[in-house]
């Protein structure tokens, strides 16, 4: 079986794919064999139906359009947010996105969502895409997994990261659920933490434009912000030994690698960690590293 990574940045870390991703198509002796990019996913900025993580990424859409056409990588638009409402259904700037990114060639591209609000009005309104069930649904009980698994509207299932190794239940799914399970593979945040669905929802809050207060995590290592380390080290990690060893044989194809709030360079350590070979993964950070066009930092 094939592992399908889904990759965060697509406005975001726009400049960043465009150095790798010709590196990754001329040279595919480079990365494993056993791996391919699913999709790249992300939301522009003052994106009202945005959610997950503010996004940042300012680069013009026909662009990105062109880019990931270019590769045949299917796009996904990440319209997350929680808190949706009627009125917000009209807003222009996310219309116009769903019209540029509905049909754009040979590979389908999707919509990481929350809303039913949003996802039947998307349904109705441009109805080329495929739709992912966002992880910010927080999706701890595998009962509620099942549930959302069986609904025929979504191709992807994003669980939240606590379910990652619970490998006795997620043994029992048969193979068109497990097709459809995307795993979050390198969350840091605490597995215990309690807060992680009022995060989401501030963030949404936030791309509706409405005043609110930050929300202060209470994890003790907050501070620390976002470490590849820290996140290896989580009782959630998936990492490639994991992929290769117990996940593809049993049957799970998709992958997802959080990071569209951190910069270009931890975003380049994932791409090499999880999909380059050790012995040439010098080699790519140096091509990327030397692109003058590109402002890693």
């Amino acid at each position: 079986m094939t592992a399908y990574y889904h990759l965060p940045g697509l406005f975001e870390f726009y400049d960043l794919y465009k150095a790798f991703l010709p590196i990754y198509h001329k040279h595919r002796d480079y990365f494993y064999d056993w791996c391919e990019i699913g999709s790249i996913y992300g939301a522009p900025a003052d994106c009202l139906w945005g959610g997950g993580r503010v996004g940042f990424g300012d680069e013009q859409a026909t662009d990105v359009i062109r880019l990931l056409q270019e590769y045949h990588i299917s796009a996904r638009l990440t319209f997350s947010n929680s808190l949706i409402r009627p009125e917000h259904l009209t807003d222009k700037k996310c219309n116009r996105i769903c019209e540029l990114f509905e049909k754009t060639g040979y590979v389908q591209n999707g919509v990481i969502i929350y809303s039913d609000l949003l996802l039947n009005y998307i349904k109705e309104n441009y109805p080329g895409f495929y739709f992912v069930s966002s992880t910010t649904k927080v999706l701890t009980d595998f009962d509620d997994l099942v549930n959302e698994l069986n609904r025929e509207e979504f191709k992807y299932v994003v669980p939240d990261f606590r379910l990652n190794k619970s490998i006795q239940k997620l043994e029992g799914l048969n193979q068109t659920q497990k097709n459809k399970v995307e795993f979050l593979c390198n969350e840091c945040c605490s597995f215990g933490c309690t807060d992680r669905k009022a995060c989401y929802e501030n963030v949404s809050r936030k791309s509706l434009g409405e005043d609110c207060e930050d929300h202060i995590c209470a994890s003790p290592q907050a501070a620390r912000g976002y470490r590849f380390s820290d996140a290896m080290n989580n009782p959630g990690f998936i990492g490639i030994e994991d992929i290769k060893n117990i996940y593809l044989p049993a049957g799970y194809s998709n992958y997802k690698i959080e990071g569209r709030s951190l910069g270009s360079a931890i975003i380049l350590e994932f791409l090499l960690y999880y999909m380059t070979k050790p012995e040439y993964q010098l080699g790519v950070r140096e091509e990327i590293y030397l692109d003058s066009m590109l402002d890693i930092f």
